[in-house]
């Protein structure tokens, strides 16, 4: 049983490391014209923190947390299946040992993809909360630059001539 639990453990572990999500903003913030850098340096301490604490965890923290749910849920009923089927043919003490292994790899994969997916979602809300202080600093944030188009209307038809037909005699 202890020997399991390494296992499992250095598992987890290999497995979580395999994809790591920002620590810090993954957007460009670039100072305004005439800032000095120390400044720029400082706005960009507060405004990290300041969306680290608007998002509460960080999103290789929530990675993590999903992957290891999904190995422990995919364990229990990985050997709650192996012991169902471990007692229809006699030795349910080897089913579900092999239930929980082939659980324990199912659902660490199916975590660690849940895990991923939310990381990112954090990395994004994340990234909002910067720009959202940074701009409040006057930094320049990325955006898109929308041109009005010059919308120049069509000139209307000329009007119509006055054709007079040629046998008419006023």
């Amino acid at each position: 049983m202890f020997v399991k639990r390494i296992l499992t453990g250095a598992l987890l572990l290999a497995l979580s490391g395999c994809a790591t999500l920002p620590t810090g903003p993954s957007v460009l913030v670039l100072p305004s014209r005439g800032k000095a850098l120390s400044e720029f340096q400082a706005e960009d301490g507060i405004c990290r923190q300041w969306a680290g604490q608007q998002l509460g965890i960080s999103a290789q923290d929530t990675a993590n947390r999903n992957t290891v749910k999904g190995a422990t849920l995919g364990t229990a009923i990985g050997a709650g299946a192996g012991a169902l089927l471990g007692a229809a043919s006699g030795n349910a003490g080897a089913g579900a040992a092999i239930g929980a292994g082939s659980g324990l790899l199912v659902g660490t994969a199916a975590g660690a993809n849940a895990g991923e997916v939310y990381g990112w979602e954090a990395q994004r809300r994340y990234d909002h909360a910067y720009m959202q202080c940074m701009y409040a600093e006057v930094n320049q944030i990325p955006g898109r630059v929308q041109h009005n188009r010059v919308k120049r209307a069509i000139p209307p038809p000329p009007p119509p001539q006055m054709m007079v037909p040629p046998d008419y005699i006023p």
